[in-house]
């Protein structure tokens, strides 16, 4: 794996959406933010455009994500939120020549999509807030400080929850190393069967997800489990599960009880309680970086690429 060099001070980034459209009176707060990490933004195209529930048709998005990593000036692509449509744009994208151009991408949710095929070709990307959804309404300071982190170094040592928000929690004991992936569970399975199916051979499988009840979520793991992605990986990583309680709590299983049923057997070591996703305050993940995740310590260190 590749690690993109981090940014500095002045560095002109670009934001792009390539997934769902964002408001334009919002467009304002979004640049002042990233100006407040020091970074100087250069909005493309899809900031501004709206076709539906995406930010422009598929190639004039995937237009802004190609432009964006192969402008020599942009030093590290930031989408500014996800939603929907990440998927639509890989037929159109030339994932190798973003990988060649060993620039960083931040974001998550729907931006999961893209991350699975920047990893897949060996870069460290960053799962992160992002500044349409989290940043331009202000970070809170462990928050901020773990996205200082992803943009400027250095690598964290360990990934640990912000203290006071609940302890990880091991659901299977052991240790097991390997190259952290995944993301947003729908994505994720979405990507099952397809040119795009994810690899968990031997790697670190994170999951994590927003407004989904309970037995979407199982619907989801039981293909991930059929698929045999659990089988293959070496640990797996639950983060938060937001807004997922069923409408009816005496007819449905809760998100725990899934996953013990599911998970619970698989031999590998698993956490939950990590709290990163749809959630504040949340932890960055560099995608693709070796880590050790020591279940029987509820804890994942970063050893490195």
């Amino acid at each position: 794996m590749f690690l993109p060099e981090f940014l500095h001070k002045g560095d002109t980034v670009a934001l792009i959406a390539p997934s769902g459209p964002q408001p334009p009176e919002k467009l304002s707060d979004i640049a002042s933010s990233v100006l407040e990490f020091g970074l100087k933004p250069m909005l493309f195209p899809s900031c501004e455009k709206k076709h539906g529930y995406l930010a422009g048709t598929d190639k004039e998005r995937a237009r802004d994500l190609t432009d964006a990593f192969a402008l020599p000036e942009i030093k590290a692509v930031i989408c500014v939120r996800g939603g929907y449509g990440a998927h639509r744009l890989l037929e159109y994208v030339d994932f190798d020549a973003i990988a060649a151009s060993r620039k960083p991408l931040y974001g998550y949710s729907d931006i999961t999509a893209l991350h699975m095929e920047i990893n897949r070709r060996g870069v460290v990307s960053w799962h992160t807030p992002m500044p349409g959804t989290e940043w331009y309404k202000g970070l809170d300071s462990f928050t901020k400080n773990s996205v200082k982190a992803a943009l400027f170094g250095p690598m964290p040592e360990k990934l640990i929850n912000p203290e006071g928000d609940g302890a990880i929690r091991t659901l299977i004991p052991g240790k097991a190393e390997g190259p952290v992936c995944g993301g947003n569970l729908s994505l994720v399975s979405a990507s099952i069967g397809t040119f795009y199916e994810i690899d968990t051979k031997d790697r670190i499988l994170f999951l994590e997800d927003v407004d989904e009840s309970p037995y979407h979520i199982d619907r989801m793991l039981l293909q991930l489990r059929h698929a045999g992605k659990f089988k293959d990986c070496a640990g797996v990583v639950f983060g938060s599960f937001t807004d997922c309680e069923p409408r009816d709590a005496e007819m449905s299983l809760t998100i725990e009880e899934v996953i013990n049923e599911l998970i619970g057997d698989i031999c590998r070591p698993v956490v939950t309680g990590f709290q990163c996703g749809h959630i504040l305050p949340t932890i960055c993940v560099p995608l693709g970086s070796r880590v050790l995740l020591d279940a029987d310590k509820a804890e994942m260190r970063v050893l490195g690429v």
